[in-house]
This record gives structure tokens, C-alpha cells and sequence, in this order.
């Protein structure tokens, strides 16, 4: 089969399943979930069965995989090609994307099981897996921003799910507006550049060989507005609000987004644009500092989280945090190794906290699942091994990923940058064990209403693995690694100088910090009822108070603004114009049909009037001209 064949089938796969699930969805005839399973696991399946072939021979044979379907725009000397392409970057995101979403679809035949959207739920799934295929393999900007776009589009969908309830549709609509924002941002970046550089092709490659040709302040600006996109994506400071939020959406939802998916892209687009962040170097600082700040920040909000989901939620910001201060100082390979082990340490999490979920009654307060260990243990194994992953314990993946960001802040010139990520990570181990400790070392005070389903297990039990092992792929020299990620992307990553006895001494300072931290979690909240005393206002309880600050300086003006024009401008000023123009019409109306009332008589004596003047105005006429 050739290679353009098997990328077709990858990105058209899920298209093909979502729109059969929709046609038998609307046509009532057809409403056997069965059916529905079968058609979206095996849209999902093959797409994840023929990416891991993709990468497993981009890497092993250097393959590229190049698919043109059509051409899109072509005026003058202007095209842009609808074309797919698999190169090294491409293929490393499909060997995560694609399993880990065919793993999730998995999950969510459980969690959905019996839901009466059940066809409109994996409608929007696998549309949703459609479109960040289509960001990924895209060959230009352009068609990467269709992808974009869709995945938005599918979010806000899916974050709405349960659109019965209005606070769910307010959530999707949050997060439907402020990736708007960013995405002005990213749309801005692309028409700069067609500016700038637009003739001829538009495909990556073209635009890196010309960025000689724009001059340094318009590549900052460009760059910046790139990381405006990249920040609404994937939630960073300051349109980061959105995310917890989208914990509005059904779980799977949740870590789809979390782990595969939709906060991914903005990692990958800033990679994807590494040759001209190389260059725009101020730039690629701010976005390290804004990073920093989101990790730290997410993760100390995240210290007095109750909802079980929006905990996890801002752990992801707070991740991401990471992946951008690696990004900034130009580690881009170093990034996207920790992109890619926290895609299985997050989904499990997610699939845990669902599991959860479904097993008592829908509840997310950890303050009302204390305890819950002895009625479901396999889950609390699964959900401390994705824990103690998340907060880097050895040997566990994000071990060797977040290491390898701490080890490149600390080598870089910017200290501050690493006692940042330093008590990121500390913050991240305590938020997480609070949890841990609560839901699981509590006096038991909650009896599950309803069983797991089997098929939530199974990708779980998947996943925790990967979080155990997958860091395994790119080990250290340290520990007889080759970081073969490294050397794969080949990114242009910046070198810093870094010996191993200072890699030594900082993994080990580290990890003690960090199971001090765990102790301490441990003593705070273990067997007690901490969690029941604390405290829910305050700076970090109210998460700083920035949603009612945007709601003060940004809602509320906006609204007001709006009423005006609603009020002010268009019903007091143009509808009641035009209905005063109606009304007069309609008694100038009224007056004519007095004189047009069909009687022949009148129109006979109008005849007559109109003779008698018309004569009298000749006489007239007449006689002044005499």
C-alpha cells in the first residue's frame, strides 16, 4: 500500500466512522449502541493501527509520508495545496495521538454506556480526532488552522454535551470565546506572513527558506502572535480560564482533550515553528517566562481544588507550563518528551477520576469520597501509579521527562526559570497526594452506588504501563540512553553544557524534595479530616480572583457596551425609525384608500376635478401670457 494511501486512510478514517454514526443517528432506523460502538472504535482503531506504523518506520527507515489531495487556492502566482505529511514531527504526535484516542474511545464506550446521545457522542469523538489529525499532518499553516479550528469547534460541542443544563453551555461557550482570542492571534501571525512572504507556495518549508526576507521586528511580531494562538490552546496565562471549565463536558471528553488532544496543539505548533523561534530569540524567552508563570500559578490554585476533575484540570495547565519553558529556552525535543509521557500519566488520571465518577453516583468533591479505597481497588492502584508519575518519582516516565526540563533550566543562564519549575513541581506533588490521601487513605464515608464498567479497565490498565515505561524511550546518557527522541525530531535544539555529576546531584535533590513533600501530604491529610477544615475563600481558593476580574473589566463592559447598542442604537434608534416610518406609511395608507375605494362614481367626480382644475390652469396660463 502506498504511502499516500495509508495517510488518506488515517485522517479519513474517523471522518468516514463520525458521519455514518450521524446518518444512522438521524434516521432513528438504527439505534442499537452496538452498531455505534462498532463504528467508532474501528474508525479510531485503524487510525491508531496505521500511525504507529507510520512512526515505527519514520523513525527505523527515515520514511516520509506525503499524500497531495488537491489544490485549495490557486490565484497568480498564490497556491495552496490540500497536501498531508508525515515527517518526523508528524509522525512522533501520531504515535500518541492516535493510540491514546483509540484507548480513550475505549474508555468511553463504558462511561457512555446506555447514555440517550450515545450516536452524537461518538459523532463529535471522532470528528474531533479527525480534526487534530488534520493539524498534525498538515503540510502548511493554513490547513493546520482548518484543524485548528475544528477542534475548537468540536470542543465547544462536546464541553456542551449536556446542554440541558445551562451551566454547561456557558462552560462551552467560555471555552469557545477565549480560544476565539487566541486564535485572532494565530490568524493575525498567518496573514503577516502571506504579507510578507506569500508568493509562490505556503507550505512550511517555503516559509522557513524565506525568513531571511522579513526583516527582525516583523518576525518577533509574527512569532508573538503565533504564541497568542498557541496560548489560548493550550491554556496558558492569561487564557488559561477556559480549561477548568471544560470539566463541564463528559470525562472522556476530558482526557481526549487533556491527554491527545486539543491543549497538545499549541506545544506542537510552537515546534512546528522552532527554525523561526530559533531566530525570534526575545520572543522564545517570553514564552518560557509566561510558562513558568502558568505552572506555578495553575499548580498553587490547584492546592484548594475540590472537584476532582478541575484538580487534574489544573494540573494540565500547569504541565503544559513546563513544555513551554522547555520550548523557550529551545529545548523543543526536551518539550515534546514530556508532551508525550504526560498524554498517558494524564489520560489514566482522567479515566480514573471517571471511573470514580460512574462508580458513585456522579460525585466529583473529593470532601465526598473520602475513603474509597477498599471498594475500588484496582483503581486506586492505577490512579497512585499515574500519580506518583505525574510527580516525577523514579523510575516512572515523567521522571526522566521532567528531569530533562529541570537539568536544561538549570544549564540555561535563566536560574530563576528552574527554582520556578523547582517549586512548580513540589506544588505538584503536594496538590496531587492531597487528593491521593483524601480520596483513598480516609475514613471510609462513601459506598459505591454502581460498578465500573469492564471496558474502563482495560485502557487504563494500558496506560498506567505506558506512564511506568514510556519514559524508557528516551533515557539519558546517564542512565545508557541515546535520547533517540532527540535525534529523531531533529529540531534544531540549543545544547547546554551539563555534566553528569550536576545531573546527579539535582535528580537527587529532587526527588528527596519531593518525598519530603509526599511525607508531608502524607501527615496533613492521611487518615484525617484536613481536607474538611479548609478554608474556601481567599486569594488562592477564589484562583486569584482573575475570573472576577475578567468578568469586571471585560464581561461586564462588553455586556454593557452591548446593551447599549441593543437598546440604545438598535431598538430605540433604527426599529423604532422604522416602525415610525411604518406607522406614517400605513395612515398615508389609510388616507389614499379613502380616495381609492373601488366606487365609480368617486373616480367620475375626481375625473371631473381634475378637468376643471386643469382647464382653470390653462386660462391662467393663457391669460398671463397675453
Amino acid at each position: 500500500m502506498t504511502n499516500n494511501i495509508l495517510l488518506n486512510i488515517l485522517l479519513l478514517a474517523p471522518l468516514t466512522s463520525a458521519l455514518l454514526i450521524f446518518l444512522l443517528n438521524i434516521s432513528r432506523r438504527y439505534t442499537k449502541q452496538t452498531l455505534y460502538t462498532l463504528l467508532a472504535l474501528s474508525g479510531s482503531g485503524l487510525s491508531a493501527m496505521i500511525a504507529l506504523y507510520i512512526s515505527y518506520t519514520s523513525y527505523f527507515e527515515q520514511k516520509l509520508f506525503v499524500s497531495n489531495l488537491f489544490t485549495w487556492l490557486n490565484i497568480g502566482d498564490f497556491t495552496i495545496e490540500v497536501t498531508l505529511k508525515a515527517d518526523a514531527l508528524s509522525s512522533f504526535m501520531l504515535l500518541f495521538v492516535a493510540p491514546v484516542s483509540f484507548l480513550i474511545h475505549i474508555y468511553a464506550t463504558g462511561y457512555m454506556d446506555k447514555d440517550k446521545s450515545y450516536g452524537r457522542f461518538f459523532t463529535y469523538f471522532n470528528l474531533f480526532i479527525f480534526f487534530m489529525f488534520l493539524l498534525v499532518l498538515a503540510d502548511n499553516p493554513i490547513i493546520m488552522f482548518v484543524g485548528w479550528e475544528g477542534v475548537g469547534l468540536i470542543s465547544y460541542l462536546l464541553i456542551g454535551f449536556y446542554f440541558d443544563d445551562i451551566q454547561n453551555t456557558y462552560a462551552g461557550n467560555k471555552a469557545f470565546i477565549v480560544n476565539r482570542v487566541g486564535d485572532f492571534g494565530f490568524l493575525s501571525a498567518l496573514m503577516l506572513l502571506f504579507v510578507e512572504i506569500g508568493h509562490g507556495g505556503f507550505s512550511y518549508d517555503a516559509i522557513f527558506f524565506n525568513l531571511s526576507l522579513i526583516d527582525t521586528p516583523m518576525l518577533s511580531l509574527i512569532a508573538l502572535l503565533l504564541f497568542v494562538g498557541a496560548m489560548g490552546k493550550s491554556a496558558q496565562l492569561p487564557l488559561f480560564v477556559w480549561l477548568p471549565d471544560a470539566m463541564a463536558g463528559p470525562t472522556p471528553v476530558s482526557a481526549l482533550i487533556h491527554a491527545a488532544t486539543m491543549v497538545t496543539a499549541g506545544i506542537y505548533m510552537v515546534a512546528r515553528f522552532a527554525p523561526l523561534y530559533n531566530i525570534a530569540s526575545d520572543v522564545s524567552l517570553f514564552i518560557a517566562y509566561i510558562g513558568g508563570l502558568s505552572a506555578l500559578f495553575a499548580a498553587i490554585v490547584a492546592t484548594r481544588q475540590y472537584d476532582i476533575k478541575k484538580i487534574l484540570a489544573y494540573s494540565t495547565i500547569s504541565q503544559l507550563g513546563f513544555m513551554f519553558m522547555a520550548l523557550g529556552v529551545g529545548a523543543y525535543s526536551t518539550a515534546l518528551f514530556h508532551m508525550f509521557t504526560h498524554a498517558f500519566f494524564k489520560g489514566l488520571l482522567f479515566m480514573g477520576a471517571g471511573a470514580i465518577i460512574v462508580a458513585f453516583g456522579h460525585k466529583q468533591d473529593i470532601r465526598e469520597l473520602r475513603g474509597i479505597r477498599r471498594s475500588v481497588p484496582t483503581i486506586f492502584i492505577m490512579m497512585l501509579i499515574g500519580s506518583l508519575t505525574i510527580s516525577a518519582i523514579p523510575p516512572l516516565s515523567a521522571f526522566f521527562s521532567k528531569d530533562a526540563i529541570m537539568g536544561i533550566l538549570y544549564a540555561s543562564d535563566h536560574l530563576d526559570l528552574f527554582f520556578i519549575a523547582l517549586l512548580s513541581s513540589l506544588f505538584t506533588v503536594f496538590y496531587m497526594f492531597r487528593m491521593i490521601f483524601v480520596l483513598f487513605f480516609s475514613e471510609n464515608t462513601t459506598e459505591p452506588s454502581k460498578n465500573s464498567v469492564k471496558s474502563m479497565n482495560y485502557p487504563m490498565a494500558i496506560l498506567t504501563l505506558l506512564s511506568v515505561f514510556a519514559g524508557m524511550l528516551n533515557l539519558p546518557e546517564i542512565f545508557g540512553g541515546n535520547l533517540m527522541m532527540s535525534s529523531w525530531l531533529d529540531l534544531a535544539d540549543k545544547h547546554f553544557v551539563f555534566s553528569h555529576a550536576n545531573e546527579i546531584f539535582l535528580m537527587s535533590v529532587n526527588t528527596i524534595l519531593i518525598c519530603f513533600i509526599l511525607y508531608y501530604a502524607y501527615k496533613r491529610y492521611a487518615y484525617k479530616d484536613t481536607i474538611l477544615k479548609e478554608s474556601t475563600t481567599g486569594l488562592v481558593a477564589n484562583k486569584f480572583y482573575i475570573d472576577a476580574l475578567y468578568q469586571l473589566i471585560i464581561v461586564k463592559p462588553l455586556y454593557a457596551l452591548s446593551f447599549f447598542f441593543d437598546r440604545k442604537i438598535s431598538h430605540d434608534l433604527i426599529d423604532t425609525s422604522i416602525n415610525s416610518m411604518a406607522l406614517n406609511y400605513k395612515k398615508l395608507g389609510k388616507l389614499f384608500a379613502f380616495f381609492e375605494n373601488g366606487n365609480v362614481r368617486f373616480y367620475a367626480l375626481y375625473m371631473l376635478i381634475g378637468l376643471v382644475l386643469g382647464f382653470i390652469y390653462l386660462f391662467l396660463l393663457l391669460k398671463a401670457m397675453l
